[in-house]
């Protein structure tokens, strides 16, 4: 079910080097986070084995305002946008990222 959710949302959601996509991959221990560009298909900024949601997002967004990436476009990757994946969004946007 999550692979269709995910098809479904990576059909309407494009990245660029101006307004990235924001990927999020969670697994059973860590949090996964990346600034994509789509045209180039380039990663622009990658957080990796977090542990903690809120964390992962504040890095990724420190690492976007040194790149001067200030808005990016949420891909949640099939995951219901609630708990963790809610949180991790919620702290990028406190870290001075839009999405």
């Amino acid at each position: 079910m999550r692979d269709n959710r995910r098809a479904k949302i990576r059909k309407t959601i494009k990245g660029t080097s101006a307004k990235p996509r924001l990927v999020v991959f969670r697994s059973n221990r860590y949090f996964y986070a990346q600034l994509i560009d789509d045209v180039k298909s380039h990663t622009l900024a990658a957080v990796s084995k977090v542990t903690d949601a809120v964390e992962a997002g504040k890095k990724l967004a420190e690492i976007a305002l040194k790149l001067k990436i200030s808005q990016a476009v949420f891909d949640r990757a099939g995951y219901k946008y609630h708990g963790n994946i809610k949180k991790l969004a919620d702290a990028a946007r406190e870290g001075g990222l839009k999405i």
